[in-house]
């Protein structure tokens, strides 16, 4: 298939890209490098299925596709909060813009959404059918609801112009490619502790995350962003493995960098106080269902940031 993958150049993205070359695809990554790396596809350049453009996704350029993946968008605390009306733009004119691509092509589009649609929620865990509790105007807004934004626009535009549309919830991931100063939860604790730093808890660490590693994300993603039939489908992708951020930093500090330290610090506004999806959809459609253990996906990680000081590189065999 020709699939166009939109933010190819980012942390999902880039890993979505290689994956999607192993099974023997063509892949179109676009993307303005705002938030991502040429360097984590750089292993991919020079290959006859792979092509690179570089450009904001409300003005790309049509395309060759069977299928279109919008991940564009800054998805950090750090980056959406320094760069808050380009969030904006690339999950409402970006979405606008990818969808008359699909359409134009004939493909399917799937949007890739997240967790954060649901904010701080009053339901737990969170399945499709809650609407979310989410501040308009409060720190996170710009992503908040330009995500809901474009699950809104998705919806409509596939009622009109019929374009086969999915959105999935995308729940915390983490893995190889990840940057140190990405500001989420995960690389912050995880990069502290490598780098022989306290790692930071705010508040009592008592708010719970659910972690899945980017492989199997990955692996969701290409299921559903594959299959024609998804077109109506809205899925979380996640893993139902809930576990409290100072457990996490415990977790770190026993089993992956002994002797890490931790220390708190007041806790941040707008922090949501519990997470943890519900996948009942996903896997009853796909049979589903995360396989990396957060022991083994934390080794993995911090073996990668050990190493690396440039984004993945890792072998195709395509």
């Amino acid at each position: 298939m020709r699939v166009v993958v939109a933010g190819g150049a980012g942390f999902v993205g880039s890993n979505l890209c290689r994956r999607l070359m192993a099974d023997g695809h063509r892949v179109t990554c676009v993307d303005n490098l705002l938030t991502g790396s040429r360097a984590n596809v750089s292993d991919l350049e020079g290959r006859d299925a792979f092509r690179f453009i570089e450009a904001d996704v409300a003005r790309v350029p049509d395309l060759p596709a069977d299928a279109v993946l919008h991940l564009a968008s800054p998805a950090s605390p750090v980056d959406y909060d320094r760069l808050p009306l380009e969030t904006m733009a690339a999950n409402s004119q970006g979405t606008w813009r990818l969808l008359d691509l699909a359409r134009r092509a004939g493909a399917t589009f799937t949007y890739v959404s997240t967790s954060e649609a649901y904010g701080d929620p009053e339901v737990h865990p969170q399945p499709e059918t809650y609407w979310g509790h989410v501040d308009p105007v409060g720190p996170r807004s710009c992503y908040d609801e330009g995500k809901r934004f474009g699950e809104a626009l998705v919806t409509s535009y596939r009622r009109v112009h019929h374009v086969p549309a999915a959105i999935v919830r995308v729940f915390n991931t983490y893995g190889p490619a990840m940057r140190r100063d990405d500001g989420r939860v995960m690389p912050e604790l995880l990069g502290a502790a490598l780098a022989g730093r306290p790692m930071v808890v705010h508040g009592d660490g008592s708010q719970t995350r659910s972690f899945m590693y980017v492989d199997d994300l990955v692996d969701a993603l290409v299921r559903v962003g594959l299959d024609r039939e998804a077109d109506g489908q809205l899925l979380n992708i996640g893993n139902p493995e809930e576990v409290t951020i100072l457990e996490l930093a415990q977790l770190i500090a026993r089993d992956v960098v002994p002797g890490a330290t931790i220390e708190h610090r007041p806790a941040r506004p707008g922090d949501p106080q519990r997470r943890r999806p519900d996948i009942t959809r996903l896997q009853a459609r796909y049979g589903w269902a995360p396989t990396v253990p957060l022991t083994e996906g934390l080794a993995r990680t911090a073996a990668w940031y050990r190493v690396e000081a440039e984004p993945i590189r890792l072998p195709v065999t395509a």
